[in-house]
């Protein structure tokens, strides 16, 4: 177990997809998000694949038990991307970021729903909290008068992305139904295999011919996403997840600064006062998670903790 370096790898890896997404922002004019879905699944699978076979655990991460529960997890996870990647072309970069961090709340609430999972007041009284941030970030958009008015466009760029945060929630109930019986190489590699292959499925509606910058732009961002999944499996592997899930948050400041520097943008009073309570109430969540694990290490047989 080494924290330090834990953080370390997280914190690269929150920059790392920071940097894919501001990628994928840049180029949302030039392809539409189901092609952008494709190149960030198919350029991130030999990186990944690279990453197995240094490993020593290609045939490993290759192998599955579970065929249709990677099929289900990489649909509902594709659908999260190109709905987030839809939403960045419509929104300031910071707030996508802001209302996506809903996702982690919204798990506690599915995985009491089909997991069977007990949800006590404390996490209930967490997720209140953090889903009011998340009212906050989104009433400008969601009401028939803004602060500029009715903008249609940011209204459904806002529904896009709550709707993303919900299809990554239950991504990660499938994730935790898939950890009991598969690797976690095999959970990555598959997922980029079905997404890819699923992303194919929106050519109908009207793929285009990247130009060469922006064509490179959606390699880079395929390339950083696999990255960004090998730093983020490594962190976990030197640290608990209490330790390390609460830099998730660090997303923001990073989010903020590429939006001031690339896009021109700085989020208003709503987006940061929202962002502070969600992460708040995220805090909240893992702290308790991590109170409970430790009294349940400490308990006799026969004793359940209470929270």
């Amino acid at each position: 177990m080494n924290p330090l370096r834990a953080i370390g790898l997280k914190l690269v890896s929150v920059a790392l997809f920071v940097a894919m997404s501001a990628l994928i922002k840049a180029s949302s004019d030039a392809v539409p998000p189901g092609e952008a879905v494709f190149f960030r699944s198919l350029f991130a699978i030999p990186v990944i694949l690279a990453w197995l076979l240094w490993r020593g655990d290609l045939s490993h991460g290759l192998r599955t038990r579970d065929p249709v529960g990677h099929l289900m997890r990489g649909l509902v996870g594709s659908m999260a991307m190109g709905a987030s990647f839809a939403g960045l072309a419509l929104l300031p970069f910071a707030e996508v970021k802001a209302i996506g961090y809903a996702s982690p709340l919204l798990v506690v609430i599915f995985a009491a729903m089909f997991l069977g999972e007990q949800v006590r007041l404390f996490r209930l009284a967490a997720v209140g909290l953090g889903l009011a941030g998340v009212v906050v970030i989104l009433s400008p958009r969601l009401t028939a008068l803004g602060e500029d008015g009715l903008d249609r466009s940011q209204q459904l760029g806002a529904l896009l992305v709550l709707a993303a945060a919900t299809c990554a929630a239950l991504a990660q109930v499938f994730v935790r139904r898939l950890v009991a019986r598969e690797s976690t190489a095999a959970i990555v590699f598959w997922f980029s295999v079905s997404a890819t292959v699923l992303s194919l499925l929106t050519l109908p509606l009207g793929w285009r011919m990247p130009g060469p910058v922006a064509a490179g732009m959606l390699v880079i961002a395929g390339l950083l996403g696999g990255l960004g999944q090998i730093f983020l499996t490594s962190a976990y592997r030197h640290a608990d997840a209490a330790v390390v899930a609460p830099f998730d948050y660090a997303s923001i400041f990073f989010a903020i600064a590429i939006g001031y520097w690339a896009f021109d943008e700085i989020p208003g009073s709503r987006v940061i006062g929202g962002a502070l309570l969600v992460i708040a109430a995220g805090v909240l969540i893992i702290w308790r998670e991590r109170q409970l694990g430790l009294a349940r290490g400490k308990a006799r047989p026969g004793m359940t903790p209470q929270g």
